[in-house]
């Protein structure tokens, strides 16, 4: 097979174009291509007067391929990509996982491919019920503080834009993205340069990730709760859950801690466990909303309009003087910000995209970095601290009934408190409450972002847009600890525990906790698989 690369194409291309432009790179007739297939596609909008696409293609032909190749530059010979599953014998105990967000999930697919009929263990409901559950509180405020945005089968990142796109380069990318696929999500992840999966989809790709892992032998256990766990020595021997207000024990030898960024009462369980953990930078702000169609003016100039192009969308990042960092994070093109709490009394936002992309608004985190120094105390969960003491402000701020307090760009630069809206419309739901940000954002974050928001204007022009919506507050966009692992990933103190993921510390999006996870399954049947 030929990989070609560096192919410029229109924006209205088709494969009869693909395939001229490919026999011209290649010197070779468009009938001598037996099949041709995208394997990259990425936009190139860097000068606005000729967006084009550039593509990678993947080529069979009759002739021979080594000789072609021999003659052009940006093609060279490929092999299909296969994942190799580990060989291992049966396991003496099944393998525990304790989380179906990407990493739980992908690590228990790669267990029960494997034949270990892994045990999956879930604090929140099925997507299924998730999904309900969701829906009434947006509608009414009624916060499920065991089934929300944050806890439930496949994770935070199910209610989000389901961006696929990551900057490691681990080849199990690939198993990941083909097994998106064939549990549900579009054929275009396999080759957009920026894949995504969107809400609707997710949804029900893990759904059928669950009954594929249910049909080799695995076990699902929701609104069940990592509680305790067992050692003998310094080796894990089983976990102990609790279930219907009841205490259950499993025994285990391997267990896959995949408990996502918001699990904080269990941070506090492996404290008091003595499982060595340790403080660690994140990020937090707000969100800002702005109207999709001039996203799309600013990154597409006159293209903006063009049925080949979806919802535009940007991705900035500053260093202010003051060495602190502002960026913008898990931006969602033609979505909405939605209500992410996981806590009575603490107000949390999100963003969150349908694979369309087709709101009216589009919406970003905009967060300023935070270091160890400024949790204010050396305590471990300091940082957990910090956000809880934001979330609650941000409630009370926003009239205590999970409405969110927002206020327009314009307002918040000039230090006064919005009263009125201008052409942008909130999204949030269950509701919001103009106000003064600054009464719920320490001044260092409200600095920051005041001189992020004029830095990133001059890259993006109209992101300092006055009408623009900033809500608050975005508090959860990775774990404020790590806990801490060796180079087998297991627990320097706890043989058989394995911390992966976003919440231990190691991940930051979709793609990179799954592969992560994929790691940890690999970890546990290679040492099945003995010497």
């Amino acid at each position: 097979m030929i990989r070609l690369n560096d192919l410029s194409l229109p924006l209205d291309f088709d494969e009869t174009v693909l395939k001229q432009a490919a026999a011209k790179k290649l010197n070779i007739r468009p009938g001598d291509i037996r099949q041709i297939s995208l394997y990259k596609k990425s936009l190139d909008a860097r000068k606005k007067d000729r967006i084009h696409f550039l593509v990678s293609a993947d080529i069979r032909l009759d002739a021979d391929e080594k000789r072609i190749v021999r003659n052009c530059r940006t093609a060279s010979i490929a092999e299909e990509y296969h994942y190799e599953l580990p060989r291992c014998t049966r396991l003496p105990k099944r393998p525990v996982i304790i989380g179906s967000g990407p990493c739980g999930l992908f690590a228990a697919l790669i267990l029960a491919q494997a034949g270990q009929e892994p045990i999956v263990i879930e604090r929140g409901r099925c997507v299924e019920q998730r999904t309900r559950d969701i829906a009434v509180f947006q509608a009414s405020g009624r916060l499920d503080p065991v089934s929300n945005i944050q806890f439930g089968e496949g994770g935070a990142g199910t209610f989000s834009d389901g961006k696929l796109n990551t900057g490691t380069k681990d080849k199990r990318i690939r198993k990941v993205l083909t097994e998106f696929h064939l549990h549900g999500a579009p054929e275009e992840i396999l080759y957009l340069n920026k894949p995504h999966i969107g809400t609707d989809y997710l949804k029900t790709t893990v759904r059928n990730l669950r009954q594929t892992i249910l049909s080799f032998g695995g076990e699902f256990l929701f609104e069940t709760k990592l509680t305790g766990l067992l050692r003998q020595n310094d080796k894990l021997t089983g976990v102990i859950v609790s279930r219907n207000g009841k205490e259950q024990t499993f025994e285990t030898d391997h267990l896959i801690l995949a408990i996502g960024h918001s699990a904080r009462d269990t941070f506090e369980m492996l404290r008091q466990s003595h499982i060595p953990m340790e403080q660690k930078p994140f990020a937090m702000g707000v969100r800002i909303e702005h109207l999709q169609e001039k996203i799309n003016r600013s990154q597409y100039g006159e293209f903006y309009r063009s049925p080949y192009l979806g919802a535009a969308d940007y991705k900035l990042a500053v260093h202010l003087p003051t060495g602190r960092g502002v960026y913008t994070f898990c931006m969602c093109p033609g979505g909405k910000v939605v209500a992410a709490a996981s806590e009575e009394g603490r107000l949390v936002t999100n963003g969150m995209s349908e694979f369309a992309r087709s709101e009216v608004n589009a919406n970003s985190a905009l967060l300023v970095g935070i270091g160890t120094n400024d949790f204010g105390s050396d305590d471990l969960l300091a940082g957990v601290a910090l956000q809880r003491r934001l979330e609650e402000q941000a409630f009370r701020l926003g009239g205590g009934n999970y409405h969110a307090p927002i206020q327009r760009v314009c307002d918040f630069l000039q230090k006064q408190p919005s009263h009125q809206l201008g052409e942008v419309i909130p999204s949030y739901l269950p509701g919001s409450e103009p106000s003064s940000l600054d009464r719920c954002l320490p001044e260092f974050m409200t600095d920051s972002l005041r001189e992020g928001l004029l830095l990133m204007d001059q890259r993006l022009h109209g992101f300092a847009d006055g009408d623009a919506i900033l809500t608050a507050v975005e508090s959860r966009s990775s774990s404020p600890v790590r806990i801490l692992r060796n180079e087998f990933m297991q627990s320097p103190v706890l043989q058989g525990l394995y911390p992966c993921g976003e919440g231990a510390g190691y991940a930051g999006g979709i793609m990179s906790a799954a592969v992560d996870g994929i790691k940890a399954a690999e970890t546990i049947l290679s040492i099945g698989a003995g010497p």
